[in-house]
């Protein structure tokens, strides 16, 4: 067995032949997608201190949330991280204490509240994701702009059928 756990060990013998999970395919899947995990927490974590010293790095997660979608009821984004109300509660008010996101009231509901990103925030956010996208083209550079597509759109349809 692999060091890191991947790779066929006896674990895998249990499932039936015709499942595929003794397939190289998803043998060669389950290793790569390792990796790939465990450099995009990795990079999670810096990005985080990029945003700012202080900011957890599962915190980093929730200011792209807010970027991308705008104000959000914190039970909203505790679903979407997978969070509890608590650890929701937390994070935002440590978020809130570093001054990138601010609470509104919810102009469909006056008795909720929507999370958003300050202008502190939002500048500080741009700037991690754009240099992030930066390495990305950087990284990519050899690669046809149509293998980058089909990437993305690869991992969009892995997404959604992780969801299921």
């Amino acid at each position: 067995m692999h060091e890191d756990g991947n790779g066929g060990g006896r674990g895998s013998e249990s499932h039936p032949s015709g499942s595929g999970v003794n397939q190289p395919e998803f043998l060669a899947l389950e290793r790569e997608m390792t990796v790939l995990l465990r450099r995009a927490r990795a990079n999670q974590g810096e990005m985080a201190r990029e945003v700012h010293p202080d900011l957890e790095s599962s915190a980093y997660g929730l200011l792209v949330r807010l970027g991308e979608c705008g104000g959000q009821r914190a039970t909203e984004l505790a679903a979407f991280i997978g969070v509890g109300k608590a650890t929701m509660s937390r994070q935002l008010r440590a978020l809130e204490e570093l001054g990138l996101v601010a609470r509104e009231p919810d102009p469909a509901d006056g008795r909720a509240w929507l999370v958003t990103l300050t202008a502190e925030g939002q500048e500080r956010v741009g700037r991690v994701r754009d240099a992030r996208r930066a390495r990305y083209a950087r990284r990519l550079a050899d690669w046809n702009p149509r293998e980058v597509s089909e990437l993305a759109r690869l991992l969009h349809e892995l997404n959604r059928g992780m969801e299921k």
